[in-house]
């Protein structure tokens, strides 16, 4: 067998191909590897860049001749103009014997339609363009909101006005919402957890007070279209509103149309504002059970009332409820993983802009662990109270309220129903600016004080919705009279 030589010149383009080819290709092989994983840092160890600093969005602000105000924030990200007005009104000011009429303007106001079209008629000419015109009113005001494609904005603008301005309060919505009402009545005591919520504001506020009343039957009946005219009229008033605007529109433009559908509505009346309803904690201290036999567990809540979102203590009292809140917490560490007493719990010191608010502590737990869920609670309220907070939990509380506090501005309409929320309650624009400042400043001292000059022991007013049978031990253990609650629902009239 003959063997095949190459001539030498062959021999030296083969090195050459090689050396200017493969050797290069094999260094970009090597280079793309990935390099070996080095040692991951522990959590504490990351250092992060402070968050960027947060403005507010270039906003124009005007009044009406007639009164109402009017905030206007352009943003051209998307083809869309959304609408919110604030209403200076709230179920806090319906007569006593009435519970239930401010809702229910809210709802036929919108479902009514106005002088002009049928509520059957703007809903498909809504549905139509996609968008939507809604009212409301809540506790402590009305809300009339709209949301539209910019094309369609002076066609919907003119729906949302007529909305506002002249409602119909057809007989036929007015008794299609009184029904749905009286269902609500019924189904009220079918949800623990909103027993709960209820009947713990019915025991601090007092079951009259307007923070705490409940629609019933004997008073939703007597409600008449009249009644609801009467209440529009009174408080559906150009100076009585607060409006906001933020969208896709030119502002000079958006303004002209403002005052095209508003700027000739004249109050039909002088407006007065009566004064707002007095509050004082009814129950001081206590334990309270209603009793249903059919749960394996308990509701409980544990509070008493709190304070104003403009207090200067404000800042320092967001900062203990971290320390004894949510995930790190005082409470979830000790009650829920160390003793593992709880499927759930919490505490809120939840102010309000113009009445007091409640701090309430609570949870879900299983009906033989309620009564050592209470102490223990009750035990981190008194611990937060006697001894200082540490450095470590001092820094990780202000960390996550101001850390989070840039979820507050992640859209124009976010920061826009800030201002409108601040203008109706009289708070200045850069509230938010001053809390967030007030967070940053807040010391081991101020946290120490704060928590003991605002949560009384002795006012903690304790509540459980669970099984009295199979609670073991039973309620009395915690030292307290036990007092049974009945929220046996009142029979509505026979017809």
């Amino acid at each position: 067998m003959s063997v095949k030589h190459h001539p030498p010149q062959l021999a030296k383009v083969i090195t050459l191909v090689f050396c200017l080819l493969v050797i290069p290709l094999l260094l970009l092989v090597l280079a793309l590897r990935p390099a070996v994983a080095a040692v991951p840092k522990h959590y504490t160890d990351l250092s992060l860049p402070p968050l960027p600093e947060i403005k507010l969005p270039a906003y124009t602000r005007f009044k009406l001749a007639n009164g109402m105000v009017v905030y206007l924030v352009e943003d051209h990200e998307l083809p869309l103009v959304n609408g919110n007005a604030y209403i200076r009104t709230g179920d806090r000011l319906e007569p006593a014997d009435k519970v239930g009429l401010a809702g229910l303007v809210g709802e036929v106001m919108r479902s009514g339609g106005t002088q002009h079209r049928t509520g059957d008629e703007i809903n498909e000419f809504l549905e139509q363009r996609a968008a939507s015109v809604e009212v409301g009113i809540g506790e402590t005001n009305g809300n009339a909101d709209f949301d539209t494609l910019t094309e369609d904005l002076p066609a919907v603008f003119d729906v949302f006005a007529e909305t506002l301005r002249q409602p119909a309060f057809p007989i036929d919505k007015l008794n299609l919402a009184k029904t749905q009402q009286r269902g609500g009545i019924a189904r009220r005591n079918d949800e623990p957890g909103a027993i709960a919520d209820r009947e713990f504001r019915r025991l601090v506020y007092g079951n009259s007070s307007p923070y705490a009343r409940m629609v019933e039957y004997a008073t939703l009946d007597p409600i008449e279209r009249d009644d609801l005219v009467r209440f529009h009229q009174h408080y559906f008033q150009p100076n009585n509103i607060t409006l906001g605007i933020v969208g896709d529109f030119d502002t000079k433009a958006m303004r002209q149309m403002v005052e095209a559908k508003f700027g000739d509505w004249q109050p039909s009346q002088p407006s007065s504002q009566p004064p707002l309803p007095s509050v004082s904690q009814v129950k001081r201290g206590g334990v309270f059970l209603i009793n249903q036999p059919q749960l394996t567990q308990s509701n409980v809540q544990i509070g008493h009332l709190g304070g104003l979102a403009n207090s200067p203590d404000y800042p320092a009292l967001s900062v203990m409820n971290e320390v004894l809140n949510g995930f790190g917490g005082r409470l979830f560490n000790e009650v829920r993983s160390r003793q593992g007493l709880a499927y759930s719990v919490y505490a809120y010191w939840g102010p309000q802009y113009d009445y007091p608010g409640l701090f309430v502590a609570g949870g879900q737990t299983r009906s033989d662990a309620t009564v050592p869920f209470i102490q223990s609670v009750r035990a981190e309220i008194e611990k937060i109270r006697t001894t200082p907070i540490t450095a470590a939990e001092l820094a990780f509380a202000k960390d996550s309220v101001l850390n989070s506090f840039i979820f507050n501005f992640q859209q124009p309409s976010q920061t826009l129903d800030r201002l409108l929320r601040y203008e109706y309650f009289g708070y200045p624009n850069d509230f938010i600016f001053r809390y967030q400042k007030g967070v940053a400043a807040t010391t081991i001292a101020d946290v120490e004080r704060v928590a003991k000059t605002y949560l009384k022991p002795e006012n903690l007013v304790t509540l459980v919705v669970g099984s009295e049978a199979a609670i073991k031990p039973p309620l009395n253990r915690l030292g307290q009279p036990v007092t049974a609650i009945d929220i046996t629902i009142p029979k509505p009239k026979s017809t």
